[in-house]
């Protein structure tokens, strides 16, 4: 028999268990009646009894590979042999946890009308037919709903499971993105400058010498400067994420002061009042990092206007726009669109909104609206 075939532990004690209850009710049935006044039938007929409730016991190992088929068996002689009745409840069991419903309740049904049968065609000297039905009934009921009290228990069980299993996945899932962004906002912004330079460098080899060790000094700085950041990422990865050290609003005047030094027109315009939320904040500087990435990379020599504005109660406003620019984009400048996916996935989680797209000059705009609550 396959491995997968195998009883485990736990089943075999099952087993065991109901095989000695089927015996414990063919017993016990046994006594009573040899107990009461003898039975309107030959002795041969009683032996038989005794032999065929003893054989349907032993039946019940089987029970897992032949629910249904077993039990049908079981009921048919149960219409003809009262020590049956033990290890026919326990083939009821069965089908009710491993079949469904409707299979339950047809054999159900079965078991009711051969029940009516055994009343009808054997006397019970002491007990009245309507007495032995209900006993009957009552017995069969308990065994049925037990069962489909298993099965459904069991199917809650797998159904906890797999939500469990999809909600895992679904956590894991954002933990990649979430990253994805982190990776993305922190060192795109570095990478970016560095891709500017050196293809500066690489396309105009006979610039003065001045312009060439300042852009060697920018990209030296800025490779030390995504080590940094990369460390930074990895200790994000390790640290509780309610040790996280996020940037706010006020990073934005060195943001910009970064981008100038790289040779970039930004102008910042700042019209905001009272302390802003830090998620809020963070959430800011995160956007006008991909705007000022984005600009560097696809509107070279583009003028850059950066706008923070609100005040408590109201929309924080974030709002960067560039004036179109004739430069062709910077070598290795990259596809657009990815980062803006992220940051309209993270202006989502902040509960605000995004909008972004050309502007009737030719020019770019990106703006944002952040909660900030009273």
């Amino acid at each position: 028999m396959p491995s997968a075939s195998r009883r485990s532990v736990r089943d075999w004690l099952v087993d065991i268990g109901l095989f000695l209850a089927a015996a414990a009710v063919g017993a016990l049935t046994l006594s009573d009646r040899l107990a009461a006044p003898p039975l309107d039938i030959p002795l041969w007929a009683f032996r038989l009894d005794q032999l065929v409730g003893v054989l349907s016991c032993v039946a019940l190992w089987a029970r897992r590979r032949w629910p249904v088929g077993l039990l049908l068996v079981l009921v048919v002689l149960s219409t003809f042999f009262e020590l049956v009745a033990g290890a026919m409840l326990v083939a009821l069991f069965t089908v009710a946890v491993h079949r469904s419903t409707r299979t339950t309740a047809l054999v159900f049904a079965l078991s009711m009308v051969t029940s009516v049968i055994f009343v009808m065609t054997r006397s019970m000297p002491g007990t009245p037919g309507v007495v032995l039905f209900t006993i009957g009934f009552v017995a069969q009921s308990a065994a049925t709903g037990w069962g489909l009290f298993v099965q459904h228990r069991r199917r809650l069980l797998v159904s906890l499971r797999e939500s469990a299993a999809r909600a895992e996945a679904e956590v894991q899932q954002r933990v990649r993105e979430t990253i994805a962004r982190e990776i993305h906002d922190v060192l795109g912004h570095r990478l970016s400058l560095l891709s500017v330079h050196a293809g500066a460098l690489e396309f105009n080899p006979d610039a003065p010498a001045e312009d060439i060790a300042r852009a060697a000094g920018v990209i030296r700085q800025s490779a030390h400067q995504a080590l940094q950041d990369l460390r930074e990422v990895i200790g994000v990865l390790r640290a509780p994420a309610g040790e996280l050290l996020q940037p706010s609003l006020d990073d934005i005047e060195e943001l910009v002061a970064e981008s100038r030094r790289a040779g970039m027109r930004v102008h910042l315009s700042r019209q905001v009042t009272g302390p802003v939320p830090a998620r809020a904040g963070g959430t800011a500087y995160r956007i006008v990092q991909e705007a000022l990435t984005n600009a560097r990379k696809h509107a070279r020599g583009a003028e850059v206007s950066v706008r923070t504005a609100g005040r408590p109660g109201e929309w924080l406003t974030v709002e960067v726009r560039n004036s179109a620019s004739g430069v062709p984009a910077a070598p290795g400048g990259g596809s657009p669109g990815r980062g803006l996916v992220g940051l309209a996935e993270r202006v989502d989680l902040a509960g605000g909104r995004l909008e972004h797209g050309p502007t009737a000059e030719g020019g770019w705009r990106l703006s944002a609206w952040l909660p900030w609550p009273a």
